[in-house]
């Protein structure tokens, strides 16, 4: 028995054609050297921020209930809320869930201010009217 495979007649590799994703305009920070300890422009900076405190707190969210009951065991199992349940069972199982939406809400919050700040839009209707607004043929619309 043979099994054949029709490939796809498009077989160039040819990469030195360069094709954009219709975005916007590249800017002079896209060719600086990215350093998570050094960031190169203000928006880098701010953004690190934000993802360096998120992190931080993510680790307090995930890790800190199940530390919490390694530490002091006794009291994290003996101490009962909401109906007798352990108090372990209510951190791992609730607030660690709750905390992990929190977080993802409060990110997305943050990077919102933060693309507000430095005039970053990502409404695909504000990319048609640039793209509209723009001469055809490479020169300053009139």
């Amino acid at each position: 028995m043979e099994v054949r495979i029709k490939m796809s007649e498009n077989n160039n590799q040819d990469f030195d054609e360069k094709q954009t994703d219709g975005g916007v305009a590249t800017e002079a920070y896209l060719e600086k050297e990215i350093n998570l300890f050094k960031p190169a422009t203000p928006f880098m900076r701010d953004h690190l921020r934000i993802i360096w405190i998120s992190f931080a707190a993510w680790v307090l969210v995930v890790f800190g209930p199940t530390t919490a009951t390694w530490v002091a065991e006794e009291f994290m199992t003996e101490t009962s809320i909401l109906g007798g349940y352990p108090l372990h069972f209510f951190a791992g199982a609730i607030f660690t869930p709750l905390g992990a939406l929190v977080l993802a809400a409060v990110y997305a919050w943050q990077r919102d201010r933060l693309d507000k700040k430095y005039n970053i839009s990502h409404d695909p209707e504000a990319a048609e009217q640039a793209e509209a607004s723009t001469a055809t043929d490479g020169g300053e619309s009139q």
